[in-house]
């Protein structure tokens, strides 16, 4: 940090970025210098074959260069060594020693090409020698080739206007250029990050929803990452960081509301009787991921059982419509819910941008109909994830202020349609009407599932929602507070999706400026103290926090080196781009939500054998930090949800006498 500049260009590698990559490749530079040493000294008096003269040239030369890339590469690595990520003083040579590395590439080059020509020759020598030198020439295009690819990777193609060509001293930041400069920037930013989404998405499709998707995503991106110098490494450095701050203080920061006292007997078995219900209702939100998930879950017998319903010819016994291996789709459903197939109204696994797989069953175990939305498993589902800005929602009820996450909005619409317009659940309650209705999904699936519930709640006013680990940056304050009467969400531990928004993204890269402008340790030392405490734990360091408070409207005199410079958009106030009150205004969670948190330290991984669990209704506000941990994406799995699920309302109804000390808890065996 910040991005270096070379050729009057910004790159997105800092000068503290090559101490690794800079070891591995002296690493490989040492043993080829001694592997070449070795064979000219054990082999120069066989070198008496015709063109033997020119090859012990070769070696030499190539001796001599590579004892100078060595020199060059060493230099680098330990420059790169000095400073820390917000002080790069130290290391203002590091360009003037990258020009020198990047021109000892022609002579390589040449060399290389010189090898590879005498190799086409044929030259007959002592059959060592030649071998060696068919080694030394494949190495160097290697290293060749993957400094190509890396200086592809690095290239940022904004570089050329970001680079401090103009003064960096103070401007008026309100002047007419500076506003034309910045809105330039952003035109230019958006731009370049939706040729890359269109590139990440080239096989999704090019219809209207597609591209409406690829320009919210592209808008999203490039105004978060517009306001800071920060490169990928700075941010894989400030997570680590972070995590062990979070360690460090024990837990989160309890919010005052939150109400602390002893849950009453009604609230425990409203908790127990929920608790069973989302054990119940999480195998229809699993089945409608189909056989990958079954699979998954089961890797030694889940290709035995469905793969012998995948070849059978289809039947018209239900409605099974949408993508391919729809017989296996149907068998891992049957499989995971213990239904027949006379229980299946609808099942679609039609998947398009704002158009969410889902299945339509009778639950006669609970008297329900089901409706279950997949969650997201493609490429289309992540553009629908990725449109994050707030759109209106047209309910029939009496709140005010009905907004929602756009993209999540307009795939429950769809799924709204096909509910009540092909006369899907018309056909499902004509079968049985005194079932009720009960909407079901996990991850995306969550979010859409609540909003459909919503939608539905009108002419279904026994509507039931039950959310799996559903997104937080769903609905409006208002429409959070309504939900609360129909819809209960679930989450486990440091589950990242139900703390991640746009608002909680934020305040994540604000966090992360504040703790890099705080250290005052190289980078390297950061990263490899963070990859040993993610692996093997041990003792966080105590890092300076602001975890207990602190005023967050000013940035640090460290932190003013990681803002765009001239950039007004950004300030650590409620001012920042994302924070935009009608683009981006907070959202919150669906329902009242069941959190199951595992006490005391968390494991390094998601089996952990003896894991206990705390089982208590929570409030939204403990979900208003992303949490740093290596459980925050596992804990987000269908399957370990699951899993934990079933051992915690297996141990609770086998419990006695649960301790009613601030929620229950139970053991995983």
């Amino acid at each position: 940090m910040p991005g270096m500049v070379l050729f009057g260009r910004r790159w997105a590698i800092a000068s503290d970025d090559l101490v690794f990559p800079g070891v591995f490749e002296l690493l490989v530079r040492v043993l080829w210098w001694v592997g070449i040493l070795m064979l000219y000294l054990m082999h120069r008096g066989k070198l008496d074959c015709p063109g033997g003269v020119l090859l012990s040239s070769y070696l030499i030369v190539l001796l001599v260069l590579l004892a100078v890339i060595i020199g060059t590469v060493s230099a680098i690595v330990c420059v790169s060594m000095k400073g820390t990520i917000c002080n790069p003083g130290p290391r203002k040579s590091m360009s003037k020693l990258l020009y020198v590395r990047l021109a000892l590439f022609l002579p390589e080059m040449v060399w290389a090409s010189l090898g590879a020509a005498w190799i086409a020759d044929g030259v007959q020598c002592n059959r060592i020698v030649g071998n060696g030198i068919i080694a030394t020439v494949v190495v160097s295009w290697l290293i060749i080739a993957s400094t190509m690819l890396t200086i592809l990777i690095v290239f940022d193609p904004l570089g050329g206007k970001a680079a401090p060509g103009a003064p960096l001293g103070p401007q008026p930041l309100d002047s007419r250029e500076s506003n034309q400069l910045l809105s330039g920037l952003k035109t230019a930013a958006t731009s370049v990050w939706e040729t890359r989404v269109r590139l990440l998405c080239c096989c999704v499709g090019r219809d209207d929803h597609t591209r409406v998707a690829f320009s919210s995503t592209a808008e999203l991106f490039s105004t978060y990452f517009s306001d800071t110098d920060l490169v990928p490494s700075d941010i894989a450095a400030g997570l680590a960081l972070l995590h062990q701050q979070q360690d460090h203080a024990r837990s989160p920061p309890e919010p005052t509301e939150v109400v602390t006292h002893s849950p009453g007997p009604f609230q425990e078995a409203d908790l127990d009787a929920e608790l069973e219900n989302c054990q119940h209702y999480m195998q229809f939100a699993a089945a409608a991921y189909g056989w990958p998930l079954y699979v998954y879950r089961n890797p030694f017998t889940g290709l035995c059982r469905v793969g012998g319903d995948c070849c059978r010819r289809s039947t018209t016994d239900y409605d099974l419509v949408g993508g391919d291996q729809l017989n296996c789709h149907l068998s891992s459903i049957l499989q995971t819910t213990g239904l027949q197939h006379r229980d299946f109204i609808h099942i679609s696994f039609h998947d398009k941008v704002y158009e969410l797989p889902f299945l339509v069953a009778l639950d006669h175990r609970k008297e329900s109909v089901v409706v279950a939305v997949r969650g997201t498993m493609s490429l289309q589902d992540i553009l629908t994830d990725l449109s994050a800005e707030s759109e209106p929602l047209d309910l029939e009820c009496d709140v005010q202020d009905c907004w929602a996450h756009k993209g999540i909005s307009q795939a429950a619409r769809y799924v709204y349609r096909r509910l009540v317009s092909d006369g899907i659940l018309s056909q499902a309650f004509s079968i049985a009407p005194e079932y009720r209705l009960v909407v079901v999904g996990h991850s995306l699936g969550a979010g859409a599932a609540a909003l459909l519930a919503l939608m539905l709640k009108s002419s279904h006013p026994q509507v039931r929602c039950y959310a799996f680990s559903p997104p937080r940056g769903l609905l409006s304050k208002s429409l959070y507070e309504y939900s609360k009467t129909f819809i209960v969400s679930l989450v486990l531990g440091k589950d990242v999706i139900p703390r991640l928004s746009v608002t909680n993204l934020e305040d994540l890269k604000r966090r992360i400026l504040r703790v890099i402008a705080h250290c005052n340790k190289p980078k390297y030392k950061i990263l490899l103290r963070g990859c040993w405490y993610e692996l093997f734990g041990g003792i966080p360091e105590d890092l300076p926090t602001d975890l207990d408070g602190g005023d967050l409207t000013q940035p640090l005199l460290g932190e003013h080196s990681l803002l765009v410079h001239g950039s007004p958009a950004y300030s650590f106030s409620s001012e920042s781009p994302l924070e935009s009150p009608t683009k981006y205004p907070p959202l919150y969670p669906p329902g009242r939500i069941i959190h199951l948190e595992e006490e005391g330290a968390s494991g390094r991984c998601s089996c952990s054998p003896a894991a206990r669990y705390t089982v208590r209704w929570a409030d939204e506000s403990e979900f208003s930090r992303i949490l740093i941990g290596p459980k925050m994406l596992t804990d987000h799995m269908p399957d370990v949800l699951m899993r934990v699920l079933d051992h915690v309302v297996s141990d609770r109804t086998t419990c006695v006498s649960c301790p009613a000390q601030g929620g229950s808890s139970v053991d995983q065996a």
